[in-house]
């Protein structure tokens, strides 16, 4: 399987680029949104690949990140979403995004992307959600606030958001695939009373994919 291609982008069409790599041209399907952040025609390009073979069909599908990769390979899993309706998703909602909407049931925003309707919708959050355990982690808040019974009503109301956002945040990352013990280490890193959910993913993801 090819983890990656890296050589000279010799084109940029729509819904794919060909890859120059030692006299052989690769054809790799990505999203617009993905091919418009590559570089230059005769530039030095690497993408990450996710090699499709069926009987009639051997196809490459590219992408700037990891993240974008988990999330492609995540999506196609979901009975009834192809390649391309998964890039169509790629190019409109980021990782974080996607996992944030999963976890928290967020039907709207996915039924916002082309192709994607409320059925479609239900069935990625019900599919995918169910790849993740959070019941751990509900608990583990209420014992963190059963601890704090004694302090201020503004400090306790302050631990519950905290906690909640990086309960979140913990399990959007779970969605995109990394492992739990990777992502707390990531994630306490980070100043989690400050930021919001969405930026703990977005950090989570940048640390995580050093």
């Amino acid at each position: 399987m090819l983890a990656y291609i890296k050589g000279t982008l010799e084109m940029k069409m729509t819904g794919y680029i060909v890859i120059d790599v030692g006299g052989l041209g690769y054809k790799v399907y990505m999203s617009d949104a993905g091919i418009e952040k590559l570089g230059n025609i005769g530039e030095k390009v690497k993408v990450h690949t996710y090699y499709k073979v069926r009987e009639d069909d051997i196809s490459i599908y590219g992408f700037n990140t990891l993240e974008e990769l988990k999330m492609f390979e995540l999506l196609i899993s979901v009975s009834g979403v192809g390649a391309k309706t998964a890039l169509t998703m790629l190019a409109i909602c980021e990782p974080s995004e996607f996992a944030l909407a999963v976890i928290s049931e967020d039907i709207s925003t996915l039924t916002g992307i082309p192709g994607i309707g409320p059925k479609s919708a239900k069935r990625i959050i019900l599919e995918l959600k169910d790849k993740i355990t959070i019941e751990q982690e509900v608990e583990n808040i209420k014992n963190e606030i059963n601890k704090q019974e004694k302090e201020s009503t503004n400090k306790i109301q302050e631990a519950i958001q905290t906690n909640n956002k990086v309960t979140e945040a913990i399990a959007a990352l779970q969605v995109l695939g990394y492992n739990k013990k990777e992502i707390e280490k990531a994630i306490n890193t980070l100043d989690k009373n400050e930021l919001s959910t969405e930026e703990l993913i977005k950090k989570g993801l940048t640390l995580l994919g050093k």
